[in-house]
């Protein structure tokens, strides 16, 4: 596949990108995983595939899907006619093994890896193949945000100001060179991996952050639906 961001000296590499769909409802007061929630008419989950679909990257896309959602997602896709090709495989227990299940289904070394959260539907095509070429050239790339609201932390149940522009919060993509990746996925599993820069971290490999977007809203409770639908509508009302 050619990577067709003009700025980029990569040609014809290989590009995946992983979307870990195994959360539930529970933050979202539903028995429907947010993922499958209705979003502007389809599913938050179709928004996600076809960003990376569309992205200048066009990478293969590998689903990690909970195997009791396959059928549901199957339908899903019939009555949208979603037709998207992607591969669906079955997601672990934690998010750890559902990455770990789909890392592990590309041979190729010499690959760049996205993993995306499938409740990110807003990222956008220049977020996505920025954060190719970086890995390209620097072998990571993590998508992050400075807070923007001040930061305190509690130890001994005293709390303290933190430095907030010393503070990035981590968004998804997180994109890798594929050896780097499988590499850090052969590790045991720890309490201390919370997304997969802290397990690529682990393995001994700095990681380089890239500008995110607050647009990149993470769909957890209800209220995050309401506000993607009112970014989606005004971004429709630019073109």
């Amino acid at each position: 596949m050619q990577f067709s961001n003009p700025k980029s000296e990569i040609r014809n590499p290989k590009f995946y990108a992983i979307i870990v769909a195994g959360g539930s409802g529970s933050r979202m007061r539903s028995a429907l995983p947010k993922q499958f929630i209705e979003l502007c008419g389809l599913p938050v989950l179709m928004h996600t595939i076809r960003a990376f679909y569309d992205s200048g990257s066009s990478p293969q896309i590998i689903l990690a899907l909970h195997a009791d959602y396959h059928s549901t997602w199957a339908s899903l896709c019939d009555n949208h006619n979603f037709t998207i090709p992607h591969t669906i495989i079955s997601g672990g227990q934690t998010r750890f093994d559902s990455v770990k299940n789909a890392v592990d289904t590309i041979s190729d070394h010499d690959a760049l890896i996205a993993v995306h959260d499938a409740v990110r539907p807003l990222v956008s095509s220049d977020i996505i193949n920025e954060a190719y070429q970086c890995a390209a050239e620097n072998g990571t790339a993590v998508t992050a945000v400075k807070s923007r609201d001040s930061i305190r932390q509690i130890n001994a149940g005293v709390s303290a100001a933190l430095d907030r522009e010393r503070i990035y919060l981590v968004q998804t993509p997180q994109t890798f060179q594929s050896n780097l990746l499988k590499k850090a996925y052969q590790q045991p599993y720890q309490d201390a991996f919370t997304d997969d820069a802290s397990v690529v971290e682990q393995s001994g490999v700095a990681i380089k952050l890239i500008p995110g977007s607050y647009s990149n809203i993470k769909i957890t409770f209800p209220e995050d639906i309401v506000i993607a639908e009112a970014l989606i509508n005004k971004k429709s009302h630019q073109f």
